[in-house]
């Protein structure tokens, strides 16, 4: 992933190349939703996705606790999680992933948004690569 380019780029880029391909989704990253993008998956459906960019690659990815919450709130909607990194890119369907019973807690930077950088604890979930609809490897 570029540096230079910003990570709201990168969703829009994202968006748009999904969209060739029978999406129908709008950016909704300016705001302060719980997701990035909302629309139509290619078989109609109302959906959103949140995004997650990854300048390193891990082969385990990490979900907050707090952004599944509240993406799980949401009705009347498919709700996905879209990891993108330097690998690859994952699609997960959250509404039938199978996420651990219980959190794990990890220390990690507050937000790399709005410049804070204070270590906190965060509650996140595990999820392995396998266990996304779609999986595009580079």
């Amino acid at each position: 992933m570029d540096s230079k380019i910003s990570h709201h780029d990168w969703e829009k880029g994202i968006i748009k190349l999904m969209n060739l391909d029978g999406w129908e989704l709008q950016w909704t990253g300016e705001g302060f939703e719980h997701y990035d993008a909302k629309g139509k998956t290619p078989k109609g459906f109302n959906c959103i996705i949140e995004f997650k960019l990854r300048h390193a690659y891990y082969d385990t990815k990490i979900l907050e606790k707090f952004k599944y919450d509240r993406l799980m709130e949401q009705k009347n909607c498919i709700k996905f999680y879209y990891v993108f990194d330097s690998k690859g890119n994952y699609l997960y369907h959250l509404d039938t992933l199978k996420i651990p019973d219980q959190p794990t807690f990890i220390n990690c930077e507050a937000t790399t948004k709005f410049d804070k950088h204070q270590l906190i604890d965060k509650s996140v979930y595990f999820i392995s690569e396998n266990q996304a609809s779609i999986i595009n490897r580079y």
